[in-house]
């Protein structure tokens, strides 16, 4: 059975308004669309087995849908909920639309349930979504203009429509669980950053995957990460229209090996490397135009710079001016976990990207990086690691694994980098695998070189989340350095 529900948006105003709507979930997400629905008058019931505000248990809105006198009109979900869950299965053969947390607050903005609906930008992939969100947030705000991040960073959608200070701009970090129940979300503009394996247990196959995340691309202006094969393919495939490019790459060679109406790239020169906008202007000429220096970005590395990129390209559909794109990308710092730097000492810097859950994204937090101690390891959900340790391999001067699937990670730097010294913590307590994995990357990193966190793994088999693991390897690091500095001065004091 089809999981969409197509609704214009004034049919879905009115639902909400005068009929009884089921909201699944009374988290984060829940409370925004709570927050929406009662901002316009709207008729509700929370569900959820655990919150005491609930409405609500799962079972008594099944036995609710299931009857022709207690259904609900709509139903909207939190993107937690699977959608083979019973609820939603039960909502579905009753009839009853469902739908997402993005595309209910998106349907009542386009109805001006909210006033002039606001500008929508649409930010997706297997990684990197939280930087590139940010920093484009950043960019239209350095350009004088009313925005803000909503989605799973920020402002919940629903609630950033009722908020006091009004947001003309929306810049929505989307997950792939979000889009699968955004069947006519259209934002202005939207990427799809990258795409590799994830989440397949929730959406059945790569192919249902992937195809939530090209929703992200239907508006009018869509930006391709066209260095990245699967990206670029499926949007060919897909026929996405009137493509803008993002690349690594330089924008004109880019724009001669294929015809996009603009491309933001990387050119390279002896003063350093520069994100520039390149477009065939009417009479077949390039029109260049250099938007911001692509040095000393954060998070350090290939993979912030692709972020920087990719806002660039979506945030120059609204003409902000590279002086403000410049002043925004080198004063904006990385949301910690996410490649920020926690400690520099005795020439090392300790990079902390414990947000690096899945083999493709620690290729992204290390790909280009050269002289790293790579802290790794955790829980791999049966990911497999040949590919990454053959890309990040050459770069690496040690490694340090722990966690539960350690052994396979150490395994196969052994069979591909037999030379490579290699340190097993086998501690399972948190705080003391850390403090050990630490103290192992200190002894093995030499001036220049970086210690990265990036686990290629969950975090769950020691710690309570990826925060908390960051957070550790962030203490451990800066006490290991002061304790250090305070041992050199007592040697020099003796």
């Amino acid at each position: 059975m089809s999981t969409d529900s197509i609704l214009n948006p004034q049919s879905a105003v009115d639902i909400m308004r005068s009929q009884t709507v089921f909201v699944a979930g009374a988290g984060v997400a829940g409370k925004g669309i709570v927050a929406m629905l009662e901002g316009i008058g709207g008729r509700f019931k929370v569900v959820d087995d655990r919150a005491q505000a609930a409405d609500l248990n799962t079972a008594e809105a099944i036995a609710a849908v299931s009857s022709a006198e207690t259904a609900p009109a709509l139903l909207i979900t939190s993107p937690g909920w699977r959608p083979d869950s019973e609820l939603l299965l039960a909502a579905q053969a009753a009839g009853v639309p469902v739908i997402g947390d993005i595309e209910a607050a998106w349907l009542a903005d386009q109805a001006g349930a909210f006033g002039t609906p606001r500008t929508w930008i649409a930010i997706t992939g297997t990684n990197g979504k939280t930087t590139a969100t940010a920093m484009t947030t950043a960019m239209l705000q350095a350009g004088g203009l009313a925005a803000v991040s909503v989605g799973n960073i920020g402002t919940p959608p629903g609630a950033a429509l009722v908020a006091d200070e009004r947001a003309d701009y929306l810049v929505a970090e989307v997950s792939s669980f979000q889009l699968h129940w955004a069947p006519s979300f259209t934002p202005d503009t939207g990427v799809v950053l990258n795409l590799a394996e994830d989440h397949l247990d929730w959406h059945g196959s790569m192919a249902g995957y992937a195809g939530d995340k090209l929703r992200a691309l239907r508006g009018p202006r869509p930006v391709v990460a066209v260095d990245e094969q699967l990206v670029r393919e499926l949007a060919a495939d897909n026929g996405v229209p009137n493509v803008v490019a993002c690349s690594m790459q330089d924008p004109a060679e880019v724009l001669a090996q294929a015809h996009f109406p603009l491309v933001v790239g990387v050119v390279e020169s002896e003063a350093g490397a520069v994100i520039t906008e390149v477009a065939t202007a009417e009479n077949g000429e390039l029109q260049v135009t250099p938007i911001a220096s692509a040095e000393a970005i954060s998070p350090p590395g290939p993979a912030g710079i692709a972020d920087a990129v990719a806002a660039c390209a979506l945030v120059r559909a609204f003409d902000v001016p590279p002086v403000a794109i410049s002043q925004a990308l080198h004063g904006f710092e990385v949301q910690a976990h996410r490649g920020q730097a926690v400690h520099l000492a005795e020439g090392v810097i300790w990079i902390d990207n414990s947000k690096a859950t899945n083999p493709h994204a620690a290729i992204a937090a290390l790909g280009g990086l050269e002289n790293i101690v790579w802290v790794a390891g955790g829980q791999l959900k049966g990911a497999e690691v040949h590919d990454l340790i053959a890309t990040v391999g050459p770069g690496l001067r040690g490694a340090v694994v722990l966690g539960c699937d350690r052994a396979e990670i150490i395994r196969e730097l052994a069979a591909q980098f037999p030379d490579l010294p290699v340190t097993e913590v086998s501690n399972t307590d948190p705080e003391g695998a850390m403090a050990e994995a630490v103290a192992a990357a200190r002894s093995l990193a030499a001036p220049g070189d970086s210690v990265v966190l990036a686990p290629a793994a969950a975090s769950l088999d020691m710690y309570t989340g990826m925060a908390q693991r960051g957070e550790l390897f962030a203490a451990y690091a800066q006490r290991t350095g002061a304790e250090a500095c305070t041992s050199e001065r007592e040697g020099e004091n003796q």
